[in-house]
């Protein structure tokens, strides 16, 4: 279970105005989106074609990745704060910890194994209290100077019952951003009182971790940590008259169906002019749009989600070239992606 300083709580119990909750979800939005470039590695680095369940399980986590990330920035434009999205220290340093300087896990940007599910993917996502299933480790005890992720959540669930619905200044939609086409008009809509801002942040926290009693976040479908239990254990989870089991249909996984990426690559690995080069920024300034229509879709102009959207498809067809070039002739390792914030490509605009 990831954890972060117990002092982020305890500043968030301690906010006497919405002002102070502001770089608190802040924090949650760059929290949320610190998980989509590691996972979106993950499915992009699947050659097409192949691994095709482990593909579609990941791309639905990343998803929902996007509507949670939706959500923070709703609530913190609602409570009249102003996302900020398009700044290079928006983005982590991977490899490295997650937002709020979250200890004891490297999160790094690399091709997808069992491996790196069991250590770091389900690391990230486990829940709070986690549902036993056979074959898996329950979580020990942790020590008190740590908080958990749901406790994090909660204490703004908290701070904003606390302050009331005086503090809510944006309740429609603009400013906020509800995207029918992409998601739900019943997960993302307008926050307009703490009522509505405790069922979105209540869906956050269930679609990432299940509940106490389910690991399910509805009817068949897994919540985050159980869904890539399944692909680490190759089998769905089922249900069983004693419990919870990875028992299901076997989820097939092939290794030569991977394209093997050298891991943590970054723009200045690659000498200008080469195609290595051209493709990891052809990737990076893509990835770069795509942050800079979100930061407009969240300040103002939220039809700029579709557009956002439209790029985050258009890099897995970047990807395609980018992770068949060679990077290391010597290892025959191809390039792998750089979530490097860029306001120009090759030194053009």
């Amino acid at each position: 279970m990831i954890r972060l300083n117990r002092a982020v709580v305890e500043g968030i119990r301690q906010a006497a105005s919405p002002q102070e909750l502001h770089r608190y979800l802040q924090n949650a939005i760059e929290l949320e989106h610190s998980t989509i470039p590691p996972y979106l590695t993950a499915m992009l680095s699947l050659r097409p074609g192949r691994n095709q369940r482990i593909g579609e399980m990941i791309r639905s986590i990343l998803i929902q990745e996007m509507l949670h990330m939706s959500i923070a920035a709703n609530i913190l434009i609602a409570i009249d704060g102003r996302p900020v999205i398009n700044h290079p220290r928006f983005i982590p340093k991977y490899p490295g910890p997650l937002p709020m300087d979250i200890g004891d896990l490297t999160v790094g940007i690399e091709a997808f194994s069992i491996a790196v599910v069991k250590n770091t993917f389900m690391a990230i996502e486990q829940p709070e209290n986690e549902i036993p299933v056979r074959k898996l480790a329950l979580p020990g005890a942790e020590e008190a100077r740590y908080a958990t992720i749901g406790e994090f959540y909660d204490a703004i669930k908290d701070k904003i019952v606390a302050l009331g619905p005086s503090i809510f200044k944006q309740r429609t939609a603009p400013p906020q951003v509800v995207a029918p086409r992409w998601f739900p008009i019943d997960k993302l809509y307008p926050i307009t009182d703490p009522d509505s801002a405790c069922r979105a942040i209540d869906l956050i926290k269930l679609e990432g971790e299940g509940t106490s009693v389910t690991p399910f976040q509805s009817p068949g479908d897994p919540a985050h940590f159980y869904k890539f239990g399944s692909i680490a254990a190759g089998r769905e989870l089922i249900r069983t008259p004693t419990g919870y089991a990875y028992g299901g249909a076997v989820i097939e996984f092939d290794p030569d169906g991977v394209w093997p990426l050298r891991a943590n690559c970054k723009i200045a690995d690659f000498a200008p002019g080469t195609h290595a080069r051209t493709r990891i920024e052809q990737f990076a300034y893509n990835y770069s749009a795509l942050l800079n229509a979100l930061h407009d879709a969240f300040n103002g102009r939220p039809e700029r989600i579709d557009v956002a959207i439209g790029l985050m498809y258009d890099l897995r067809v970047l990807s395609v070239a980018m992770m068949q070039t060679v990077a290391d002739a010597k290892t025959g390792l191809t390039v792998g992606p750089s979530f490097e914030y860029v306001k120009t490509q090759g030194g053009m605009p």
